[in-house]
């Protein structure tokens, strides 16, 4: 038998999770069974038991976007892994769960030598913040990119990526305790994300051209990033910590004609074929292993502790990710 959280209904994650016991599945054909060991608590994964995520849920689920586990069995046909290889789960659900059963191909291979609590993280952050230096504005050597939410997983995965591709970013954070840390990360600039840090970031980069703008937020903060935009940028927005819609003033449409996309990750990797696969993973998982992409951990908390450690995902002023251990 095998343990994993399942919600019934949706609602309050703390009050809806249940430790729930299943059998364990056999692998057949090119199937291949994981024993996971550990997965981060992510907003998408509160919203999806909240029943507020862009897919709704077949309930009961199993919650859980990302995590990293070791290969147990593998089915007859199983050709690309083997017992023992450390994997990461490529479903975008269900590795809240002590065992995963799923084809080969669903998983992908990590360096053996990984730490197993940060590769549990490498799928949507260091993902999210690779795709948005990459896939939406050609950047050179130099050259300056500006976000909001900088101490989030994505902000700080965006800041090492780009000080590796010798790119420059100036930050913007709501807590001043925030701006040593990051500096020491390797962000080039970290101000408030208020009037007077707008005015401080503007100062900074007038006469440079800024093309691209990350926006985790939303609201107000998103403006003000539109506002530090060069003509011609282009704002991608992944996330909404604000909960406030998108305003975007006429005048950077009509005299700025700035570019507003969207990305939802989740569906990339739905979409993504086995080579856009790995010209993400493969460097991205290189670098963790080499501990050149770190993600904070504020603590990790056995998976039978499930609802303190919500509670302590909803919080806020933590250090960085909530980590459930799954043995």
């Amino acid at each position: 038998m095998s343990l994993c959280l399942s919600f019934p209904v949706t609602g309050n994650p703390a009050e809806v999770l249940e430790l729930v016991e299943r059998p364990l599945q056999e692998p057949q054909g090119h199937e291949v069974r994981v024993r996971m060991r550990y997965a981060p608590i992510n907003p998408a994964d509160l919203n999806y038991i909240e029943g507020n995520y862009g897919r709704t849920a077949t309930l009961p689920a199993i919650p859980g976007h990302e995590g990293c586990g070791e290969v147990e069995v593998v089915g007859p046909d199983v050709v690309s892994l083997k017992p023992g290889d450390v994997v990461m789960p490529l479903l975008g659900g269900g590795c809240w769960a002590q065992h995963v059963t799923a084809a080969e191909h669903h998983f992908a291979k990590l360096p053996g030598g990984i730490d197993r609590v940060q590769a549990s993280m490498l799928r949507i952050n260091p993902v999210t913040a690779w795709h948005l230096l990459t896939k939406h504005v050609e950047l050179r050597e130099g050259d300056w990119v500006i976000q909001n939410s900088a101490n989030s997983g994505v902000g700080r995965a965006l800041i090492q990526l780009a000080k590796q591709g010798k790119l420059k970013t100036l930050n913007l954070v709501r807590r001043a305790e925030l701006i040593p840390e990051l500096l020491a990360l390797g962000a080039d600039m970290v101000v408030l994300d208020n009037d007077e840090g707008l005015q401080t970031a503007k100062d900074a980069l007038k006469g440079k051209d800024v093309q691209l703008a990350a926006n985790g937020v939303g609201g107000d903060s998103a403006i003000r990033l539109m506002d530090l935009l060069s003509p011609e940028g282009m704002m991608v927005t992944y996330g909404a910590m604000s909960r406030r819609s998108l305003k975007v003033p006429n005048k950077f449409l009509i005299f700025k004609n700035l570019r507003l996309h969207g990305l939802w990750i989740t569906k990339w990797f739905e979409k993504a074929g086995s080579a856009e696969l790995r010209e993400a993973l493969e460097p991205l998982s290189q670098m963790v292993s080499e501990g050149l992409l770190t993600t904070a951990t504020d603590e990790v908390i056995p998976m039978a502790d499930h609802r303190r450690a919500i509670q302590r995902a909803m919080e806020g002023g933590r250090n960085g990710k909530v980590i459930l251990d799954l043995a």
